[in-house]
């Protein structure tokens, strides 16, 4: 399949939700470019508070897990339906699937709360923005411009 993808996922505490923390987390980029442009690939990209909000990134060949988000080829497009992540802790209504066609890219982004310590801890949250590209140019910077299609199923704004 050819497809690259890169997830961006950040990672906060309640120190970060507001004020100067929130202003630091506010400045953590959605997308970055890619150490390999060369289909199919996925760049991992985490940041969190704890790290000082610096990014740490891995690249792997292949195309994003199925317990992360469901690709399916058909009729020349390619449909794409991003899987919630477990154990979160909001519940809401999902968009449906964005169908991709050739050269087009997506970036769509959702957030979580989760609890630490089996459910008896501070509250975590985490963004995760994927940025997917479609049979596109091979381009290290293709993320950091405009995507064809945008979906944005944030609710902790």
């Amino acid at each position: 399949m050819d497809v690259v993808a890169q997830w961006v996922r950040t990672w906060w505490s309640t120190e970060s939700r507001g004020g100067a923390g929130a202003a630091t987390r506010s400045r953590v980029p959605i997308a970055f470019p890619l150490p390999e442009p060369a289909a199919p690939l996925v760049h991992e990209v985490t940041i969190r508070e704890r790290d000082g909000f610096q990014p740490a990134a891995r690249v792997l060949a292949g195309v994003p897990g199925t317990n992360e988000v469901d690709l399916r080829e058909a009729d020349g497009a390619l449909r794409v339906m991003l899987r919630s992540a477990q154990f979160h802790n909001l519940v809401r209504r999902r968009p449906p699937a964005v169908r991709l066609r050739p050269g087009e890219w997506l970036r769509r982004q959702i957030d979580y709360r989760f609890r630490t310590y089996t459910g008896r801890g501070p509250w975590l949250y985490r963004l995760d923005t994927l940025n997917l590209a479609y049979r596109a140019e091979p381009d290290p910077e293709i993320f950091l411009g405009t995507p064809t299609r945008r979906v944005d199923e944030r609710a902790l704004r």
